[in-house]
């Protein structure tokens, strides 16, 4: 019996699981938003969220264990320079996870998962700007 065991598989050794979640949440700090599965997204969470309460303690122990998880500098930079101190003054949950719907290929759940204190970076639509209409053949 599994009781007690809470880590999240997702079908992959120890090794292969732990940088598949290193590398989601190295691109979720690069792009601020990455569209994956809902499993994946759901095993993201917590690491991300660790990841960012190092970040607002911001000493040199916070960065090592950053580093050590993380494996790539610019993102740590990143994380400890940008993203930690937007959410300086939120005591937690600062990931959301925006379920999509099935994927058309094999039916998984798919999700956005994004910071909540992200910056505002949505094109703004014009709706007063009318499309150009095509030359009517004579």
């Amino acid at each position: 019996m599994r009781h007690t065991k809470k880590t999240v598989k997702l079908g992959r050794k120890a090794e292969h699981r732990n940088l598949l979640l290193a590398n989601q949440i190295c691109s979720l700090i690069e792009h601020s938003r990455i569209k994956t599965t809902l499993a994946k997204a759901k095993a993201v969470r917590p690491l991300a969220e660790r990841m960012v309460t190092l970040g607002k303690r911001n000493d040199l122990h916070a960065r090592r264990l950053a580093f050590a998880f993380l494996r790539q500098k610019e993102a740590v930079q990143k994380l400890f320079s940008d993203v930690a101190p937007r959410s300086g003054t939120r005591q937690g949950g600062y990931v959301r996870i925006v379920k999509l719907g099935l994927r058309q290929s094999d039916s998984a759940p798919m999700a956005f998962i994004e910071w909540v204190d992200q910056p505002a970076t949505e094109p703004k639509i014009d709706l007063d700007e009318k499309p150009e209409k095509k030359a009517e053949k004579k």
